[in-house]
């Protein structure tokens, strides 16, 4: 009987085992096939998305062929066109890559065939315009009809890209749910499988072993998280507090100084007013690092507001440029161009003057006497770019990458005064506007900073 009774509980055993052995084959099973239609998900949304870059390319390289192409007919410059011929040659290659992915879709297909002669067509176009228009400038119309033609494939080229980029990305979304959705599926799965594996009390003791943790790192990032808000907010306080405190006596400063400037400048040698204009320029100095830290204060306490709005753009230019040379003594130039037409953009206003502002004064801090400082709009069809370039001492190169960090200054600044704030600004106002900044530098020849500031909401003229 005993021998029968242990038999029993060994095939009831054997049994469950048996079963646990077929269930979890069943779930492995199951699994390794979710984990490949994920896998193959997670591919085609990698593809879609080199599509979609792919197609910005072509509309890159194709504004950018544009540009060197009619830099080329205005200046006869021939360093424009051979890189009208590079930006040409790299369409060719995007088109290859396009190409071999654009297969999945028969109507993608034909759109993008209708696009590659499209492209050929505007290629074709382009040449003809440097043929037709080269050496005589003067006569370029907007109504003859190679110019008309060439606006035409371009909508043409515009509306086709437009219509594969949507036809993409809402083939990208099916994806992404599919792949979500693929991954939940493997997550319950698994889950079900490690429950059968190691038993019902093992899992529950795993399962609240595993909240338990996640509760206590849960905790832990939000006590950091309130500890460093309560912190920023606690330094956004000070720094305003101080700024208030320091803001007014500066202003006294500053006002009386120039008020004692006016009334003695006509009985005084300007020469022995020296120290006055010291007074003047130290208050000025004083007022602006307040301005930057409360700024970057701000900013690091997410309170930094960014209230975008239609700007006159040369007006506020030139006031810029005009506020430069009021305070301007050491006899350094400034000079503005503007590239391209349009009157109004969208941003910030104080933003855009904190940021335009740092750069212009960097660029005369670090120029010699006498120098040049070259400040340029350009007006782009989806952006609006500044360039402040001086002819300064430069920065080494080996402290470009750490340029834009507080209080970081460049090692060959020498006695030349700067709290290493200004931009560490830049940055920060940048950020809110999603625009971007580059350098290019050379020691002993000066210092270029070109600001780029999105325009999504199209452009007004």
């Amino acid at each position: 009987m005993v021998t029968m009774k242990w038999s029993r509980e060994g095939r009831w055993i054997t049994g469950g085992f048996g079963l646990i052995l077929v269930l979890m084959s069943a779930v492995s099973i199951t699994s390794y096939q979710n984990a490949t239609q994920s896998v193959e998900s997670a591919n085609q949304v990698l593809q879609t998305n080199d599509i979609l870059e792919g197609l910005t390319d072509i509309s890159a390289a194709l504004a950018n062929a544009e540009t060197r192409r009619w830099r080329y007919i205005l200046f006869g410059d021939i360093e424009e066109l051979e890189r009208f011929n590079v930006a040409v040659q790299s369409l060719d290659s995007t088109l290859d890559r396009l190409r071999q992915m654009l297969t999945h879709e028969p109507i993608q297909r034909q759109r993008f065939n209708a696009l590659e002669s499209l492209v050929a067509e505007r290629v074709k176009l382009f040449e003809q315009s440097i043929e037709v228009y080269r050496g005589r400038r003067n006569e370029i119309s907007a109504s003859d009809p190679l110019i008309v033609q060439t606006q035409q494939n371009q909508d043409e080229i515009r509306q086709l890209i437009t219509v594969l980029e949507a036809t993409e990305e809402e083939l990208l979304e099916v994806r992404l749910q599919q792949a979500q959705s693929n991954l939940q599926s493997r997550m319950v799965i698994e889950a079900f499988g490690t429950l059968l594996t190691f038993g019902v009390l093992f899992g529950v003791y795993a399962l609240l072993y595993r909240q338990m943790v996640k509760r206590q790192q849960a905790e832990a990032l939000q006590q950091t998280l309130a500890q460093a808000k309560e912190l920023s907010e606690l330094k956004l306080q000070l720094f305003s507090m101080v700024s208030h405190e320091f803001r007014t006596p500066l202003s006294l400063i500053l006002g009386s100084a120039q008020l004692l400037d006016e009334t003695l400048k006509h009985d005084i040698e300007p020469t022995k007013l020296k120290n006055l204009y010291r007074i003047q320029s130290s208050a000025r100095m004083m007022t602006k690092l307040l301005n930057d830290i409360l700024m970057l204060a701000r900013a690091d306490a997410g309170k930094l507001e960014y209230n975008p709005e239609w700007v006159e753009i040369q007006t506020f230019c030139l006031n810029l440029v005009e506020d430069f040379q009021l305070v301007e003594e050491s006899g350094r130039s400034l000079k503005f161009t503007q590239v391209g037409n349009c009157t109004h953009v969208y941003v910030d206003e104080k933003l855009l003057y904190s940021i335009l502002s740092n750069l212009l004064s960097n660029a005369i801090k670090f120029s010699p006497p006498q120098g040049t400082i070259h400040f340029t709009l350009i007006c782009e069809p989806d952006a609006v770019t500044f360039q402040v370039k001086d002819e300064g001492i430069g920065i080494p190169p080996e402290d470009l990458p750490k340029l834009y960090d507080l209080f970081t200054r460049a090692s060959n600044v020498r006695e030349i005064m700067g709290t290493g704030l200004g931009l560490a600004v830049v940055k920060k106002c940048l950020e809110l506007h999603q625009g971007e900044i580059s350098v290019d530098s050379q020691v002993g020849a000066g210092t270029a900073f070109t600001v780029r500031i999105p325009q999504g909401r199209g452009s007004r003229e």
